[in-house]
């Protein structure tokens, strides 16, 4: 299957699901912008896969848009590494930078340490009770298999810390480096047994904050993101098409 009916393929399921979850842009959004959403979030999620061929010509059909917008959005997903484009080949959805993990999962775990430091130092039972309750949405998805869900509600668990800790702005900053580590981090999730430890883990870090416990949290949080950087080695050999291998300057995982 080429890139243009892969993309058919694709066009025809969002234009099956648009009609019964219309998402409509806010206002002051342009296309460049929505398309740039709906690509990266595809991404991210890896409803594209790594490696996979972006058709320009189709997405704009999709959208109904000329390709400027589109090219605008591809650009963009591009400066954020989400995007490969070689000229005279096409335009692919980059693989993970195997390299790049653990310092962005190191930057990742110094930033979430702070915030539950503060976190344990400034919640209130109301936001204790909101952590709870996202808690027992997890266990929802886990329930239901849906991993996808279980991701969602696990970025709102983070978002809820942050918050807790009176510092929002955390959780924008731990975005915008964790993008990649996102990608790897849903090959994971799968794994036999991953999903029931990772809502142990979330269930400590809340005790611990409801208990005042700073030194606690950060110890709870370090130990629930170290996952992330002893399992590189094995995503990458379960699913070696979709990393790219590190350069001379990196350390490859071990």
């Amino acid at each position: 299957m080429d890139s243009e009916q892969a993309e058919g393929v694709r066009t025809r399921t969002r234009r099956r699901t648009a009609a019964a979850v219309a998402r409509p842009a806010q206002r002051g959004t342009t296309v460049a912008a929505t398309i740039y959403r709906d690509l990266r979030n595809e991404i991210v999620s890896l409803r594209r896969k790594p490696g996979e061929p972006v058709a320009e010509k189709v997405i704009a059909q999709d959208y109904g848009v000329s390709r400027t917008p589109v090219r605008e959005a591809v650009l963009r997903l591009a400066d954020e590494g989400l995007i490969e484009i070689f000229p005279q080949s096409g335009t692919f959805v980059s693989r993970i930078p195997l390299g790049a993990l653990p310092e962005a999962i190191a930057i990742r775990k110094a930033l979430e340490e702070a915030t539950v430091r503060y976190a344990a130092k400034r919640a209130t039972r109301s936001q204790i009770a909101k952590l709870r309750a996202n808690l027992e949405l997890q266990r929802e998805m886990e329930a239901a298999q849906n991993f996808e869900g279980f991701h969602q509600a696990d970025e709102t668990f983070h978002a809820l810390l942050a918050e807790t800790a009176g510092y929002p702005g955390f959780w924008n900053l731990t975005q915008q480096v964790k993008v990649q580590v996102d990608r790897y981090r849903l090959l994971t999730l799968p794994v036999l047994g991953r999903v029931p430890d990772v809502i142990a883990e979330h269930s400590v870090i809340i005790e611990a904050i409801a208990n005042n416990d700073p030194e606690a949290a950060a110890k709870a949080i370090d130990l629930h993101l170290d996952y992330l950087q002893v399992t590189i080695a094995d995503a990458q050999k379960a699913n070696p098409l979709y990393f790219t291998a590190p350069t001379e300057d990196e350390a490859e995982p071990v």
